[in-house]
């Protein structure tokens, strides 16, 4: 592991006894060790607040997030059930995400022209995958907009400041209860597989290793450094010699063709 991917690993509670906060929360209803159970797991949410808001605008206050974020580890504490085969950590960083997320957009911070040019190139990206049976380049795009390639820059810069969607939220979804729910959550048992699960998951692998695959080289790179290596825009930037603003326009281009491919895949 590099230096990098080190300081970049989610921290856990490891210097807290938590299997004694756990069994004293569920089994008593201690109280107190729920709150425990919340400051063990802080530093998590810290963190990834601290990764979501690299990417937004400055004006976006971290500690904000935080408090967001915060929201999301306690109604995971509340759902967990530790004798279930899955990491409270891997658990609780969905939430935690799609807390922060649900906050954003309930403040509905993102100007409406942006919104309105994000959806104007997910549509042209669409339109031209389907017509050239590959992925458009920039100048393509540009051109089929109507704009000139600087302006197509500035615009996917603009929407990158805007995104507030992480990868996994391409298949997360809304609870009855309203929080949000990823399909890691839907682990009931390892030690007793659902085949119905197991197809569903296996599906989504192959659609999303089928979208990835149709993403240039420099964009699959992008995904995969961000979200499997952990690394950060400007970490990226230096292992592919380009500005992290550029790195941030090839973020968001796979952001946009990842959605594109999936829609089509599944009509």
């Amino acid at each position: 592991m590099s230096e990098a991917q080190g300081r970049m690993n989610i921290p856990d509670s490891k210097t807290v006894d938590t299997r004694e906060l756990w069994r004293r929360y569920k089994r008593d209803g201690d109280q107190a060790a729920r709150e425990s159970l919340v400051l063990a797991y802080s530093p998590m949410v810290k963190f990834i607040a601290g990764r979501m808001a690299s990417g937004l605008p400055a004006h976006v206050d971290e500690s904000d997030l935080v408090s967001y974020g915060l929201f999301g580890l306690i109604g995971a504490i509340e759902r967990f059930e530790p004798d279930r085969e899955i990491k409270f950590e891997t658990f609780a960083s969905s939430r935690i995400r799609g807390a922060i997320i649900d906050e954003l957009r309930a403040l509905d911070w993102v100007p409406r022209s942006v919104r309105a040019r994000a959806r104007d190139i997910e549509a042209m990206h669409a339109k031209l995958s389907a017509k050239f049976g590959r992925t458009p380049t920039d100048d393509e795009m540009a051109e089929g907009l109507g704009i000139d390639r600087e302006e197509f820059d500035q615009t996917l810069l603009d929407i990158a400041n805007s995104q507030v969607l992480a990868l996994d939220d391409l298949w997360a979804f809304s609870d009855p209860e309203g929080g949000r729910v990823s399909t890691l959550e839907m682990i009931e048992d390892q030690k007793a597989p659902n085949p119905e699960r197991e197809v569903d998951l296996e599906d989504l692998r192959n659609r999303l290793a089928s979208a990835l695959d149709q993403l240039p080289e420099r964009e699959r790179v992008v995904v995969a450094l961000y979200y499997y290596e952990s690394l950060t825009l400007r970490e990226i930037g230096e292992v592919l010699s380009v500005s992290e603003s550029r790195v941030c326009q090839l973020h968001t281009k796979a952001m946009i063709g990842l959605r594109a491919n999936l829609k089509r895949e599944h009509v």
